[in-house]
């Protein structure tokens, strides 16, 4: 392990640097497994291994023991995933990934779900040895890693070398504070709606921008969709390859451009605006403040470098919002602000964007399933 990782400054590492990152050994891994390293424009894919432990119940090392050491309290069973393995609804996995990491002191990594993991209701955080907290990975850390997946709604089919989830790595302080995304906003615009940047009184900043939701709907109210139960089979390995009516019912708002969410239930929507992430930025959507009502907003929280932009001046691109109301009916209003966006400074503009140049899903989205089902 090398004692630093020297970059031109601190932030999180972009594509370029990934590769370096790969190249020099702080991710590693059986290439039988996975022939090529997956690098998105500021994160790897990570990748699932043979085999799934069904728990009794999730679970943390801490910092005496590691994720191996206390498995045997909680294993009720193995499912092996060489041939596709079924994982049942509300009760927790744990899959040992392909990757492994050997970080340099100066170096940590966070992980995340990917989106269209999120959108389909799996909630999935990483595990490692010695450690207190979910999805952080400490600066220097050396070992395995280890995916807590627990599929909410669906009933799903994975198999090894599927990507639920996806690693940052950093370096130093990269957090962008409201006065410079103020100054940015003003310069390149970062939030949009109707095509123009917002002004800047209308800009709810508070460690990051608040992002509200669309309630207008198309042409016959409808203005997103809410997981059925006791569905089919969801085969992930299936790209595209599932009847949305199987899965997913539309949600038509009410008089006044408003909703009542059921509590417990699954929904899909759109945010009002559209976000702009400029190649020297990334951004991931951070946890709803709870003061604000019984709600979680999202479930999978990064967003790419190009994410709703291009060079000729894309006015952004609208965010799915994964959304559960908890406890009781909570009612939701056109605009109301339910989520917010953090922005990270790279430690130098990314040399890859997302967008339809390295095939992208969600560049442009006006509809919020994921790539698994057959676009409506």
């Amino acid at each position: 392990m090398a004692a630093t990782f020297p970059v031109p400054g601190p932030g999180v590492l972009p594509s370029q640097w990934l590769v370096r990152a790969v190249d020099e050994g702080l991710v590693r891994w059986d290439r039988a497994h996975v022939p090529e390293p997956a690098v998105q424009p500021a994160s790897l894919d990570l990748h699932l291994g043979d085999v799934a432990y069904r728990l009794r119940c999730s679970f943390l090392p801490d910092t005496g023991h590691t994720v191996e050491e206390r498995l045997e309290d909680f294993v009720m069973g193995e499912v092996d995933l060489r041939k596709g393995g079924v994982l049942e609804r509300n009760r927790p996995y744990l899959i040992p990934l392909v990757e492994e990491l050997d970080l340099p002191v100066d170096v940590r990594a966070k992980a995340n779900p990917k989106s269209s993991t999120g959108r389909i209701d799996v909630f999935c955080r990483v595990l490692t040895d010695h450690s207190y907290r979910f999805d952080e990975v400490a600066a220097g850390y050396s070992g395995r890693l280890y995916l807590e997946v627990i599929s909410s709604t669906f009933t799903i089919r994975v198999e090894p070398g599927l990507a639920l989830n996806q690693l940052r790595l950093a370096t130093g302080r990269s957090f962008v504070g409201d006065a410079e995304l103020l100054t940015t906003h003003q310069k390149s615009g970062l939030l949009f709606q109707d095509g123009h940047p917002l002004a800047d009184d209308a800009l709810a900043r508070a460690d990051g921008l608040f992002l509200g939701l669309d309630l207008t709907g198309d042409e016959d109210g409808v203005v997103g969709y809410r997981a059925k139960r006791n569905s089919r089979l969801l085969d992930l390995s299936a790209i595209g390859g599932h009847d949305p009516d199987d899965y997913w019912e539309p949600v038509v708002r009410e008089r006044g451009n408003q909703v009542v969410l059921e509590p417990e239930e699954f929904y899909l929507l759109l945010s009002a605006q559209a976000i702009r992430i400029p190649p020297e930025f990334a951004g991931e959507m951070v946890a709803f403040d709870p003061t604000s009502g019984e709600l979680r907003t999202h479930y999978a929280g990064f967003f790419d470098p190009g994410f709703g932009y291009d060079e000729s001046g894309m006015p952004g691109s609208r965010a799915a919002l994964e959304v559960r109301a908890h406890d009781v009916p909570f009612m939701v209003q056109h605009g109301l602000r339910v989520c917010k966006i953090a922005y990270e400074r790279l430690c130098e503009p990314a040399a890859t964007l997302y967008g339809s140049a390295i095939g992208s899903n969600y560049q442009g989205q006006m509809s919020t399933l994921s790539k698994y089902f057959r676009k409506p």
